[in-house]
């Protein structure tokens, strides 16, 4: 998380998920999603990388 913090352009683009844009770093079977433009990162949610992303948020 700290990496994460510090070069909050690391995650993967996700603009087909939302209005708005998200990044999605995955933490081995995780994804933690989250806003880079807030100070400090703003963690949205943290999924099991094995579930429908695109379901659960919708």
């Amino acid at each position: 998380m700290r990496r994460l913090a510090q070069m909050p352009e690391l995650g993967h683009v996700r603009e087909d998920l939302a209005d708005e844009t998200l990044r999605i770093w995955p933490v081995r079977s995780y994804l933690i999603i989250y806003r880079p433009e807030a100070e400090p990162i703003q963690v949205v949610r943290v999924l099991s990388g094995y579930r429908d992303i695109a379901q659960l948020l919708a």
